[in-house]
């Protein structure tokens, strides 16, 4: 008996040693074990580039870790060895999605759902970019199909909490608050659903209703200074200024240029006869305010700027041009589009070395502009003599 005892466990340890370097990899990442799975997963596609399930963990796990050029390009590959899967397809959207490149996940979630349809995650994350798009009738009825196929499942829950979005845009608040009642009934502790769903609630004069979503919100994300100065306004509403504070001094805590909270801040502190916290108040608001309407009105000009420096160009006029984006530039210089003409403009002027940095500086602005990456790698690849 003893001998069958040992054989089965030595059967078994066997099979634990012979389990793939995918499922031990997937055990790391269950144990919080990331940057150990993404060396063997690595080591392992080295050795096995065919291997699409290795790439598709590693470009997920890549993803997770931030790092944008590997994920992608892991599971761009695993996307080419297994053209017609959904879930890789899905995957490198998710990447894309990941790193704020919404227009180009929008094809792999639409090839993932032309694939298999009844494929929820992609249902859902296709909705979502087409939401981000601000093309809402498009999303809606790949989110409806994703709430059709999760069902009562708690995965459902975002799915309806992003249908509501849909609704509200159209002004349908009633359907919008069942979306989100379904939601929050699905996923508890669902903070973002239940803040919309406050919302929804005061829309519908449901006063009581607002209030207790608010508070669940805010339950269970403390963090977020929206749900912060929700729940501050609506207590602020019932007259109840004292109990408003804390929420409110947080959300502006939190974001000290939420200009709601600050608002609300200082009417309550007034309420409660705080009258020199509330002047302070008052006064960062008005600063704000100010602040935000000289960026506006700078932004107005470089705009301005910027078009004359293009029209100046099309006429050969590349200094004039130059000195108007340079204007542009110190006016806005963190709008990219307008970095980018003054840095062509610099390499075409014969100004190299302050073009280049003019094209890394747009990349510390916007890292995934694939256009630039290009014009800078072209700029290095042929430096005037003497350049450095």
């Amino acid at each position: 008996m003893k001998a069958c005892i040992l054989a089965v466990l030595a059967c078994a340890s066997l099979a634990l040693a012979q389990r793939s370097p995918v499922d031990q990899a997937w055990d790391l990442i269950a144990q919080g074990r990331r940057p150990e799975a993404i060396r063997l997963l690595d080591g392992f596609v080295k050795a096995h580039p065919g291997d699409a399930d290795a790439r598709l963990l590693l470009g997920s796990a890549l993803m997770e870790e931030g790092q944008r050029s590997e994920s992608i390009a892991q599971l761009t590959e695993a996307v080419r060895l297994r053209p017609d899967s959904a879930e890789a397809q899905n995957a490198l959207g998710e990447a894309l999605n990941a790193f704020g490149e919404t227009k180009a996940a929008r094809g792999p979630f639409q090839k993932a759902v032309d694939l298999n349809p009844a494929f929820a995650p992609a249902q859902v994350n296709l909705g979502l970019v087409l939401l981000d798009l601000g093309e809402f009738s498009a999303a809606a009825p790949h989110l409806d199909r994703a709430i059709h196929l999760l069902g009562q499942s708690p995965d459902a829950a975002y799915p309806h909490y992003l249908r509501a979005k849909i609704y509200t845009q159209d002004g349908q608040v009633e359907p919008a608050a069942a979306d989100l009642r379904k939601a929050v009934s699905l996923d508890p502790k669902f903070a973002e659903a239940w803040s919309d769903l406050g919302d929804a609630c005061k829309s519908l004069l449901d006063d009581a209703g607002a209030l207790a979503a608010f508070e669940k919100a805010v339950e269970f994300a403390p963090q977020d200074p929206v749900a912060q100065t929700r729940l501050g306004l609506a207590l602020l509403g019932e007259g109840k200024a004292q109990e408003a504070l804390p929420h409110l001094e947080e959300a502006v805590r939190r974001d000290p240029e939420n200009q709601s909270a600050l608002y609300a801040l200082e009417r309550a502190l007034r309420a409660v006869g705080r009258q020199d916290e509330a002047e302070a108040v008052r006064k960062k608001l008005a600063d704000l305010l100010h602040q935000k309407d000289q960026a506006d009105q700078n932004t107005f000009r470089a705009i301005q700027l910027n078009d004359q420096g293009a029209a100046l160009e099309k006429t050969g006029k590349l200094r004039e041009a130059l000195a108007k984006y340079q204007q542009a530039v110190e006016l806005d210089p963190e709008r990219v589009g307008i970095r980018v003409n003054y840095a062509a403009a610099l390499l075409h002027t014969g100004q190299w070395n302050e073009g280049v940095a003019e094209l890394r500086k747009v990349l510390e602005l916007d890292p995934n502009n694939s256009a630039v990456k290009k014009a800078l790698e072209e700029a290095l690849a042929h430096p005037p003599r003497g350049a450095q």
